[in-house]
């Protein structure tokens, strides 16, 4: 069995993996990356940032690992987009992060055509995907060179290739969902249509090799870093869910074989491409759920990110939070929604609005979890979880309390990395299945319901009116301006 060097690339940094044939993690290395928040809603990285924490991270997990690696793979950010100079590799710009806002008049542009974009590529009109930034860096910045997601300029840099992986070329609005494609109308829509395009490839292909770690190293297993936790978590029958607490929350379901459009809002892509055959999940997400905490941490509120469960009080006595920080996104996608405490009075303590804040990300989660039954035709009955908040048990319990399932905690904090393997090893071993790939694993801890269902109901009913108001407020705050 071949040991792999996966690496997770994400939005605040960089994580190199290397595994050994049972998925089993014997080295780890992160290096920090902050984005730059700019006005206006913008947030960028350093691409050459991004490229050397790749290299740095890489490097020393081997050299932590000391074992000889068959091959290495990527996990990406999924819609952070950058133009860069294909003969020498050079960025030409920054890299614009999937958070950022500043396409959202290119989105406005483009309205009347919002329902035919949802039902050819499965995704909303909004600038969280990949066209409308890669269109705005065309407008804005430079016309030079190519304009792709970062880990087709990664996968350049390390290997020369020209490619995306099916599951990436997903999230851009620019694919029919039915062929896994790029759409020549919608490239026309966005005003792309005279840019290369790479080569959309499966996440079990080799698409080349790379000296930049040390030993020449086939390069295979390419993913989005949520489709890779996706098939991490063994969600391979349709109807399984896991979510993710990272910087946001993101809560995929997988279909199976069908690409079943969202009548609520949700997303429809690619989970991936395997063994010629396309699966696919659908998908919600929370924008604040690390950072809300973060926020806090910085506000005062939590003394650090690890002592959130000390920080809540046992109640929140009444205290709603909808932690709306950077807008509401499915199935809502206001990007000028804003947070909100509320049921606040004198009695309120630090500990209710800790606690308060808990409850208000597992809501968020919740009102998704919700969607996606509606949309399967039938309730989750279980949610996989993984990301660092997981360590919280004051979330996890409100989570299992709020959904009403039980929630089973992933065992490794490096779910990505080892969707991302589970690719590169079936690269290598063309006979393993998907399911014998990812292994057996067992939940670190699993989170039972322990609230009714009408007390549960009634929260979530108090909650949704708290967050329908952040609406209400921002669309009055436009009237009184306008």
């Amino acid at each position: 069995m071949h040991h792999i060097l996966a690496i997770d690339q994400g939005t605040s940094g960089t994580k190199a993996v290397v595994v050994d044939g049972a998925g089993r993690v014997l080295a780890t290395a992160e290096v920090s990356l902050r984005p730059a928040y700019l006005a206006g809603g913008g947030v960028e990285q350093d691409p050459e940032a991004l490229f050397d924490s790749v290299v740095t991270a890489g490097r020393r997990a081997l050299a932590q690992a000391d074992v000889p690696v068959a091959a290495v793979a990527l996990a990406n950010q999924g819609e952070t987009v950058l133009a860069w100079d294909r003969a020498t590799g050079r960025a030409l710009t920054p890299a614009v992060v999937w958070q950022d806002r500043r396409a959202e008049s290119l989105c406005a542009a483009v309205a009347d055509r919002a329902e035919e974009v949802a039902r050819r590529t499965g995704l909303v009109l909004d600038p969280y995907f990949s066209a409308p930034k890669m269109a705005w860096i065309r407008s804005h910045l430079t016309r030079a060179g190519v304009v792709t997601t970062t880990d087709t300029w990664l996968v350049h840099r390390l290997c020369g290739a020209f490619v995306t992986d099916a599951s990436t070329a997903s999230r851009s609005l620019l694919i029919s969902l039915d062929s896994a494609q790029w759409d020549q109308d919608l490239l026309t829509l966005f005003g792309l249509d005279d840019e290369a395009m790479p080569e959309i490839v499966g996440s079990d292909e080799i698409v080349g090799t790379t000296d930049v770690f040390g030993p020449t190293l086939p390069v295979a297993g390419l993913i989005v870093d949520q489709q890779a936790a996706l098939l991490a978590e063994s969600c391979l029958e349709a109807g399984s869910a896991k979510c993710t607490y990272g910087t946001g929350a993101f809560l995929l379901a997988q279909l199976g074989s069908e690409p079943v459009r969202s009548t609520s809002g949700l997303t429809t892509s690619v989970a991936w491409r395997l063994r010629g055959a396309t699966s696919y999940c659908i998908d919600g997400q929370v924008y604040t759920a690390a950072s809300a905490v973060r926020w806090a941490v910085e506000l005062g509120l939590v003394p650090a990110a690890d002592q959130i469960d000390s920080a809540a009080a046992e109640s929140s006595d009444g205290v709603l939070c909808v932690p709306a920080l950077a807008g509401l996104a499915a199935p809502w996608w206001d990007s000028a929604a804003t947070a909100s405490f509320s049921g606040m009075t004198l009695s309120s303590g630090r500990g209710q609005l800790v606690r308060a804040l808990v409850e208000g990300i597992a809501a968020q989660v919740t009102a998704l979890t919700d969607l996606v039954s509606a949309d399967l035709g039938r309730p989750l009955t279980r949610l996989r979880v993984d990301g660092g908040l997981t360590r919280s048990t004051a979330l996890m319990q409100a989570q299992a309390d709020l959904a009403r399932m039980p929630v089973d905690v992933y065992p490794s904090l490096h779910a990505t990395a080892l969707g991302a393997a589970a690719c590169a090893r079936l690269a290598l071993e063309p006979g393993t299945s998907a399911a014998d790939a990812v292994g057996t694993w067992f939940p670190h801890h699993t989170y039972e319901p322990r609230w009714s269902a009408d007390r549960a109901a009634d929260f979530l009913d108090r909650w949704r009116r708290a967050a329908e108001m952040t609406l209400a407020q921002h669309d009055s705050h436009k009237e009184s301006t306008s």
